[in-house]
Parts: structure tokens; C-alpha cells; sequence
């Protein structure tokens, strides 16, 4: 099974951290503007340099070639980012399961073919996060995954992540202001502020 563990992570002003996330288990992380949140998900992405462990599935981080941890341990940003002109380039793998993501966020098959142009900030934060879900990753690490959603949209992107972090047994880092959002899709609640993390209670999403 799949097994997120932090040991002493330190990053530009946070840390050290202890964290371990089982699989199938969301960790919600919450705190106020500037506390390090974004740092922290990043470093964890193996995108930030950094200090201390990270093992997934008893492997170390520096086990896995970069491309293969970004493929494994997902990085979900607050603002995507689009190179391709058109969504489908930005999707290496389309498969049945893509296009039931899709469905469920409220898109047809069509939309892979729409101008990147054209997508509100809504649409980019949806398909993005269904972009991360194409590769199958072990991790979710997702910064405001919702932040751009009316509350339909935030609801059916829950309810598709969690869906996906049921039936891959995935770990999620879900990273939130919205308290109320964090009550529903995650197991433990952690606040980070000054870069320290404090955990606050665990219990049954729903």
C-alpha cells in the first residue's frame, strides 16, 4: 500500500515537518496567507530544494528519477498552467476513465478539442486537475483546488477526487481556507503557521 512519509522536511521558511499520510487517506491543511502551505506542497513535488526525507511506498525520494515522482506525486497548482493551443495536447493518456472524469465535472469529450483560449478560469481549474488524474498518481497534493468553482462545480470536483483517491487508494494533501470543505473530504486536519505544523483532530469526512 501506498505511503506518503515526511521526516524532518525543511523548505525556505517551513519546517521541519513529520507528516505520514496513509493510502486511501486525505490530510486537510489549512493557515493563514503567507504561512508556507504552497512551499510545503511544492518541496513535497520535488519541485523546491529541501532538506530532511520523503518516502512513498518505502522508497526514498531520491530513489525515483524526477520524472517519475512528478508522475507519482501530483502537484495540483492554484493556477494551471497551458502551453498547447488546444486541451487535448495537454493530455498524454486519454482512456474510458478520463472520459467519465470528465462527465462527472460536467464536460463532454468534446471539450479536449476546445482552444485553451477559450476556457474560463473555472474550466482550466477543473480540466487541470483532471490533466493530473490522467497520469494516475499515487499522491494528490492539491493547493485551493477549488478556490476559481461556483459551489455546483466545487462539489463535483470534490466528489471526483475523492472518488479517485477511494478507487486508487491514493494519498491527497488538501490544501484549503474553507473549513467546511476540509470537514468533508479529509480524515486528519492539520494548521500550518510559521511554518509549523500542528495537527487538530482527526475524524470521518462527510
Amino acid at each position: 500500500m501506498q505511503q506518503l512519509i515526511l521526516k524532518q522536511l525543511v523548505t525556505l521558511h517551513v519546517g521541519p515537518i513529520s507528516l505520514t499520510v496513509q493510502a486511501g487517506e486525505c490530510a486537510g491543511l489549512h493557515g493563514p496567507s503567507g504561512a508556507g502551505k504552497s512551499l510545503l506542497l511544492r518541496s513535497i513535488a520535488d519541485l523546491d530544494p529541501h532538506q530532511g526525507s520523503i518516502t512513498l511506498d518505502n522508497r526514498a525520494q531520491s530513489s525515483y528519477s524526477p520524472a517519475e515522482w512528478r508522475r507519482n506525486v501530483a502537484y495540483c497548482a492554484a493556477e494551471s498552467q497551458w502551453w498547447g493551443e488546444h486541451v487535448a495536447d495537454h493530455f498524454p493518456h486519454i482512456n474510458h476513465e478520463t472520459h467519465q472524469q470528465l462527465e462527472a465535472c460536467g464536460f463532454t469529450p468534446e471539450a479536449l478539442q476546445w482552444s485553451v483560449d477559450r476556457l474560463s478560469s473555472g474550466e482550466k481549474q477543473r480540466l487541470s486537475i483532471i490533466r493530473q488524474l490522467s497520469h494516475s498518481p499515487s499522491v494528490l497534493l492539491l493547493d485551493e483546488p477549488t478556490a476559481n468553482l461556483d459551489p455546483d462545480n466545487a462539489r463535483f470536483l470534490e466528489k471526483l477526487l475523492l472518488n479517485y483517491q477511494q478507487q486508487h487508494h491514493a494519498c491527497l494533501i488538501w490544501v484549503s481556507h474553507d473549513r467546511l470543505q476540509l470537514n468533508r473530504v479529509s480524515q486528519h486536519q492539520f494548521q500550518l503557521n510559521h511554518g509549523v505544523i500542528t495537527e487538530e483532530h482527526r475524524h470521518e469526512p462527510g
